[in-house]
């Protein structure tokens, strides 16, 4: 029971945190927004029982990619931006995504509950923990795109250092 409540509290945070990340029109607070969500999900990791990725959520996600966000807000003019059009009228790609996600709920909810039915979880043979197992799938099978999303942050810490830089 408890667990329960705590997997509504910890979905409530995560959804309601999206949602108000892309509705409210102050930066800021959209990026708090975006840490109780990013918070939120981390609670998910808790219940689900991984704590590594618990911990870095927090750590790696919370605490240095928003605070990373948080700058990029702070060194960008904000006052400019707001000035620019904020629509390019790209109205049909838009109407194309929604009629796409219509069609899958109406997909879904024609085809019932047996749509949504999960698989079995595969019986647990290894006696490693679950840090031990990440790191083996991690630095084995996913090398590359975990090399790639390294140079990805550093090419937006790049990029943000750039966008921020004043004209001397």
């Amino acid at each position: 029971m408890t667990e329960t409540i705590f997997f509504y509290a910890f979905a409530l945070m995560t959804l309601g945190g999206g949602v108000l990340t892309i509705t409210r029109r102050n930066a800021v607070h959209s990026a708090i927004a975006l840490i109780v969500s990013l918070a939120g999900v981390a609670g998910l990791f808790l219940l689900q029982h991984a704590e590594f990725l618990f911990a870095v959520q927090i750590i790696l996600y919370v605490g240095g990619v928003m605070l990373l966000y948080l700058f990029v807000i702070m060194l960008v003019n904000l006052d400019e931006a707001a000035r620019q059009p904020q629509f390019n009228k790209q109205w049909w790609l838009a109407l194309a995504c929604v009629l796409v996600i219509g069609l899958e709920l109406f997909y879904f909810i024609r085809k019932g509950a047996g749509a949504f039915r999960l698989a079995e979880p595969a019986p647990q043979t290894s006696t490693l923990g679950n840090t031990e197992q990440l790191a083996d799938v991690l630095f084995s099978q996913y090398l590359l795109p975990f090399e790639l999303a390294s140079v990805l942050l550093l090419v937006a810490i790049v990029g943000s250092v750039l966008m921020g830089k004043k004209e001397v």
